[in-house]
């Protein structure tokens, strides 16, 4: 066939439509959210706790060198992240699949995850370092494990209600 054949040329109803596009890349938006929501608490931690309030390094079981070699890798991985999440992002848009509000609910989920993950296994299990060295350190982490707890909720009820197959019984619905 060639482009001048009519039949050759696809008809407004085989198209996929936005919503259809959106939701054959649904885990993509959400792993783009997630990346990024990972990317940017990480920095966050990095910029604040690490660089401007000198509470702990990402390694603070060895020398002040090691530990700002630690820094670095660990900021270098979550700008890689960063990256990542933002490369689906433009795929998803260059696709017209990009949906809105589950993006937002991977990017809580990825805040979130990777905080959790930070105060419960980097800080309690494994002793890489604590939030702050302080007499009391309770405080710090509740503060830091709940916030950490709210992110992520926050973002696993946005990618429940953004889920595909809800997102089709309401378009069903209408």
């Amino acid at each position: 066939m060639t482009t001048s054949d009519p039949a050759s040329v696809p008809s407004s109803a085989t198209l996929p439509t936005p919503g259809q596009r959106r939701a054959a890349r649904s885990a993509q938006n959400a792993w783009s959210g997630v990346l990024f929501g990972l990317g940017l608490v990480a920095f966050v931690d990095e910029a604040v706790f690490h660089q401007l309030l000198h509470w702990h390094h990402f390694y603070d079981r060895g020398t002040t060198e090691l530990g700002l070699v630690s820094d670095g890798v660990f900021h270098a991985i979550s700008w890689f992240a960063t990256i990542a999440g933002l490369f689906l992002l433009a795929d998803l848009r260059r696709r017209d699949a990009l949906w809105w509000p589950r993006w937002p609910g991977g990017v809580l989920t990825g805040a979130g995850g990777f905080q959790l993950y930070d105060g419960l296994i980097q800080h309690k299990v494994m002793g890489l370092h604590q939030i702050r060295y302080v007499e009391n350190l309770l405080p710090y982490d509740i503060a830091w494990n709940l916030s950490a707890a709210v992110l992520l909720a926050a973002g696993v009820v946005l990618l429940v209600r953004t889920s595909p197959a809800r997102a089709l019984a309401r378009a069903e619905a209408r």
